[in-house]
């Protein structure tokens, strides 16, 4: 065979197998035999092992992953994999539908998805070739995982479009995967895996994707990334465009027309979801149009057009031998339940949350009682009730002490909330934990500054406060159990690279009440300066879409302290950058809503209310969701309701859609 022969039949034998895989693992229904599938693929191995030059990423031979990795690269989303709110029972469901038609009126479709539970990931294609695997991570950052993804044989090497796009799934271990590795895992002597989502992130995780490929993985693509070449008006097209192209969706996916026909659907698959080989933790509702999703826009966490409808939590019983109490960052004083072993959804159960004094009062809960635990949302273990028939008379009464048990210092109670607190600022407890979230990866993200070895600098006096990471030396740490040379060097070198961290880390890391990572980015991308913020009042940032009154109130609060306000000064002279690093947009000067705070309120015709405000935001006007003395504009589509009574009473400038159309437009 000559070279033109070679790569003719390597091509020919490639677009072949590739069919039958699709036949197998996404259709499942395969037309060839596993013998004359294994003929065909010997023969494009010996023929790519005679002819490399021809050998393509796209083959069915590279499916089995290359050498492994020393550790996974960073992967910043372009579009955030951000999370879903949950819904536990009807009336949530309920009000999600309510929520949805106050906004956009009752023309409302619903896609409803089976709840994988496995690991999130991004695919991304370019040209139609598979090029990156990512995890889903923080949501703005995940971990290269390529080479591993490349293994599970219902992942596409090759779409069938030169597609440049990037999709979302759940990557899953089926249920005769999850028992053949447990069973091969026991009969090596190694601890077996609590359950499928565990086993497949496991897998997934590994540097080795030779091990990955032994472990029969699987996928459900459920929505679009980044496509700039969208032709899809809807989540139900994107879904079967994303089959055409070769991409295994879930085949339980229906679309509803009310939120009755979605409840019965949660209803049904509460009880059928043991007949699956796969495990879901719930049902994922979507609304399906595209331009009412951009209408409906996001919290600072999720979509305000989804939610994930949880399953009800297995239960289980158990003893309760005792209370614990630890300290958070905040000074919040946690009861925690410790119990006799008992498994509860796949996993063993130790601990479980009491949240509160209140609620132990509540539930009458007492130290040796036998209690019935469950998991919240399949995740957090909390105590349900107590079992009082149960009782024998040795059970004893919890008392909350008067004093830390961190510190031992008085605590207290602030109206309004629940929480007892130390209200000591130099709590060690409060420090440990304010510096384990300080370096932890949604914050500044310091690799090998894990919580161990914040205690053991904590406990050896060579930090107390966050600044004191910055002062950190080689002898010191050199000092320290299980720190060699090459660690120690490492360590630093992480520490002094994490002062080129973006503003919006350190707002996180910093531990603001109410200040998430979302919330973080919010306030530095409009800010800029952490100087900006530091100055700003509650109403300056109460004027910020997404921040509301209590998040705003807790963000002045804190730069009020002068401890604080000296904390940022001495990060900033040991070098920590305080500045936004975001892309900027250039704004257009001579726009009318250049510098302009402007409200949006009421139902556009010709653009949803998140088109409009990205255009003027674009032309450098700050769109916020409340009316004030600071308004410059209110903009007003149809059914405009108290915002526009108060603009009028105060007096600001009113614009109708066309307005602001012919403005867009100039």
């Amino acid at each position: 065979m000559n070279r033109e022969e070679a790569k003719n039949k390597i091509v020919e034998l490639k677009e072949e197998l590739n069919q039958y895989n699709y036949e197998y693992y996404v259709l499942d229904q395969p037309t060839v035999s596993d013998a004359y599938y294994d003929q065909k693929l010997h023969e494009l191995i010996a023929l790519e092992e005679e002819f490399p030059e021809y050998q393509t990423s796209d083959s069915p031979t590279q499916r089995v992953g290359g050498e492994p990795l020393d550790k996974f690269e960073k992967v910043d989303h372009r579009v955030p994999m951000l999370s879903l709110g949950n819904a536990f029972n009807e009336q949530d469901l309920r009000d999600f539908d309510r929520r949805i038609r106050e906004q956009v009126g009752d023309e409302v479709r619903y896609v409803c998805e089976l709840k994988i539970d496995g690991l999130a990931v991004s695919l991304r294609y370019e040209n139609g070739q598979f090029v990156q695997g990512a995890t889903r991570g923080d949501g703005k950052t995940g971990e290269n995982i390529t080479q591993n993804l490349r293994t599970i044989k219902s992942i596409p090497l090759k779409i069938r479009e030169e597609e440049t796009i990037e999709v979302r799934g759940e990557a899953f271990m089926p249920q005769k995967s999850f028992l053949a590795l447990n069973e091969q895992r026991k009969k090596a002597g190694e601890d077996q895996f609590a359950n499928p989502r565990n086993a497949a992130a496991g897998s997934l995780r590994q540097l080795d994707p030779r091990i990955a490929a032994n472990r029969n993985l699987d996928i459900f693509l459920y929505s679009v990334g980044e496509w700039e070449a969208a032709t899809t008006s809807s989540h139900s097209e994107q879904l079967q465009y994303l089959k055409e192209l070769g991409f295994k969706t879930n085949p339980e996916t229906k679309t509803f027309d009310s939120i009755d026909e979605v409840i019965q659907y949660t209803e049904e698959w509460t009880i059928k979801r043991s007949e699956l080989d796969y495990e879901i933790d719930g049902i994922v509702i979507k609304v399906d149009s595209i331009d009412l999703q951009k209408e409906l826009g996001f919290t600072a966490k999720s979509p305000r057009w989804a939610i994930a409808f949880k399953f009800p939590a297995e239960e289980a019983v158990t003893k309760l031998h005792d209370i614990e109490l630890s300290v958070g960052r905040t000074g919040a004083i946690t009861p925690t339940a410790i119990l006799e072993p008992v498994q509860v959804a796949g996993t063993t159960v130790q601990r479980a949350s009491l949240h509160n004094e209140d609620l132990i009062i509540e539930k009458d809960i007492r130290i040796n009682d036998t209690v019935v635990i469950k998991k919240a949302g399949d995740i957090i273990p909390e105590v349900v009730r107590v079992v009082t028939d149960e009782r024998t008379g040795d059970e004893q009464v919890f008392r909350m002490p008067k004093t830390c048990p961190a510190c031992d210092q008085p605590i207290e109670k602030i109206d309004g909330e629940v929480a007892w607190r130390c209200v000591n600022p130099n709590c060690p407890a409060q420090l440990k934990e304010g510096l384990i979230h300080f370096v932890s990866r949604n914050a500044m993200n310091i690799d090998g500054l894990g919580e161990k070895v914040i205690e053991q600098l904590f406990d050896h006096q060579l930090i107390h406060s966050i600044a004191d990471l910055y002062k950190l030396q080689k002898g010191d740490l050199l000092a320290l159990e299980r720190m060699g040379e090459k660690s120690v060097s490492n360590l630093l070198e992480a520490i002094e690279a994490s002062k080129e961290n973006s503003l919006e880390r350190l707002l996180f890391g910093l531990g603001i009440r109410f200040v998430g990572s979302k919330a973080a980015d919010t306030l530095a991308a409009h800010f800029k300066k952490m100087d900006n913020l530091i100055n700003a009042s509650q109403e300056d940032i109460q004027d910020i879409p997404e921040i509301g009154e209590k998040m705003a109130q807790s963000i002045a609060a804190y730069f009020d302290q002068e401890e604080a306000r000296e904390l940022i000064n001495e990060l900033s002279e040991l070098g920590l950058n305080m500045e936004y690093l975001g892309a900027e947009v250039e704004a257009d000067t001579d726009s009318v809503f250049f510098d302009k705070t402007i409200v949006l309120t009421g139902k556009l015709e010709k653009l949803s209310r998140n088109e409009a405000k990205q255009q003027i935001e674009a032309l450098g006007g700050k769109v916020t969701g409340s009316v004030s003395s600071k308004t410059d504009l209110l903009i007003a589509g149809e059914d405009a309701g108290s915002k526009l009574d108060k603009a009028k009473s105060l007096d600001i400038e009113i614009w109708n859609e066309a307005q602001m159309l012919e403005a867009l437009e100039a």
